[in-house]
């Protein structure tokens, strides 16, 4: 007996309901996109190994899907590192080529490779899939769509303003309310490491840190003693466990406890900016907070960094985020082209939406109108229709058998297809068809340009 076949762990399959509701979140993101002046571009799913590794710091390393090389992959392997299994160095030889990780590196890439193609500051938003090699669990995938959107080549706080609003907009369109945009800067964090005197630890900080959500507060501080930070350097940082307040009020704790820090004070001066900034602008659907531990573990973020929790009620993790980077570029050889960006998480804002009960009824109609097969001359007739109908717009299909009423009526109501359209000898002979509504179960003769008119109307 055949074995049953099955799909990768982290992947998914997805039905034409799902896709529909997919399609929806990612068409509104993209119609913000286009309005705050984004252009499209996309990159391949796979990028040479050496664009990759090296740019997501070590946790983010091991989560790169390495693709093996073609042929006899082993043949550039060192025998020496096959004997003592030495992985990292065997991974270097037999696999040149990885699937990408996230959107933001390879559009660095993209930007130096084509630098002289592009205007800037260069805007561009980016729909595509990534992968990770990630533990599966709810909301969290090995296979993913990230929604993209950057802006490089201008280090102007104004491009995180245009952000902020960005997000609230696009969540204001998909009727999602009480979304939470966190924001903290890089900088900020330096400014801690500097005045608990670790500043060469910053990375080992920080990556504790982004953890706070998920293991506690006491949880993150065990790390940060297992990485050699010392538990007096731990109790001088001890208030950012327990700040609250307005974001004014959080920004003068800020500046007490970094008073001593240049750096973490122009991180103060960069928050400053951006709540000034949005002073005047009415939040639809988020509200803005100043998180103080929010250090997002991505090696590349030197100012801006943007978390969106979703509402209260829905216990999930985060459903975008971002952030500005200095240099990113200058891996790949272009130096001093500032950017920043965000994503929005596709798949788990669809979670959010479902479990919210937010995805409009109208996307279960994928066809508007189905047409009945009573035969040959019938099925010719009803073409007239059908064609002047789909010129319209409207999405129509023709059963393709000539089947039994009954039949012809079940495969309606499972589609949920809400009107069929017959035509037979009657009908015919008048020049009409006759239009059943299966919801109210009314039934009335039309002409063709009846039916085009109540269709597109």
């Amino acid at each position: 007996m055949a074995q049953k076949p099955s799909i990768p762990k982290g992947t998914r399959d997805f039905s034409s309901a799902e896709v529909a509701k997919r399609d929806y979140i990612i068409n509104s993101i993209k119609s913000n996109f286009k309005r705050f002046g984004f252009q499209p571009i996309e990159t391949p799913s796979f990028e040479k190994s050496s664009t990759l590794l090296g740019k997501y710091g070590e946790e983010g390393d091991r989560l790169i899907f390495k693709i093996l090389n073609s042929g006899d992959f082993l043949k550039k392997a060192n025998d020496e590192d096959l004997s003592n299994k030495n992985s990292a160095k065997i991974s270097a030889s037999i696999a040149e080529k990885a699937l990408k990780y996230d959107l933001t590196v390879p559009f660095a890439r993209y930007v130096v490779q084509h630098q002289h193609e592009l205007v800037f500051p260069f805007k561009r938003y980016q729909v595509q899939p990534v992968w990770r090699a990630d533990r599966p669990q709810k909301g969290r995938f090995r296979e993913f769509v990230q929604c993209d959107a950057d802006v490089i080549g201008s280090d102007s706080l104004w491009q995180e303003v245009d952000f902020i609003q960005l997000y609230d907009q696009v969540f204001n369109g998909l009727k999602l309310e009480g979304v939470t945009i966190k924001l903290n800067n890089r900088k900020i964090l330096s400014g801690f490491a500097e005045v608990i005197g670790e500043q060469d630890k910053l990375i080992d900080f920080t990556v504790a840190l982004d953890k706070l959500d998920k293991i506690g507060e006491q949880g993150v501080k065990d790390e940060m003693l297992e990485k050699g930070i010392s538990a007096e350097a731990l109790q001088k940082i001890q208030p950012i466990f327990s700040f609250s307040g307005s974001f004014n009020e959080k920004i003068k704790q800020l500046k007490s406890i970094l008073s001593s820090s240049e750096i973490g004070l122009k991180g103060i001066e960069e928050l400053e900016f951006l709540n000034d900034a949005l002073s005047n602008y009415q939040f639809q659907s988020s509200q803005l907070d100043l998180d103080v531990t929010l250090a997002r573990g991505l090696n590349y973020y030197t100012g801006a960094i943007f978390e969106i929790a979703a509402p209260s009620q829905v216990k999930l993790g985060s459903i975008g985020g971002g952030g500005r980077y200095d240099d990113l570029t200058g891996i790949f050889g272009l130096k001093n082209m500032s950017g920043v960006g965000i994503s929005f998480g596709l798949d788990r804002i669809y979670l959010v939406l479902e479990e919210l009960d937010l995805f409009p009824e109208t996307l279960k109609n994928t066809t508007d109108l189905l047409c009945l097969n009573f035969g040959y001359e019938e099925s010719k007739y009803m073409m007239l229709a059908i064609n002047k109908l789909r010129s319209a717009g409207v999405n129509v299909e023709l059963y393709p058998d000539q089947a039994k009423f009954k039949k012809q009526m079940q495969y309606a109501e499972k589609r949920q297809i809400n009107h069929v359209l017959i035509a037979g000898e009657s009908e015919m002979a008048e020049d009409k068809f006759s239009l059943k509504n299966l919801v109210t179960g009314e039934q009335t003769n039309y002409t063709l340009d009846q039916l085009v008119q109540i269709f597109t109307s």
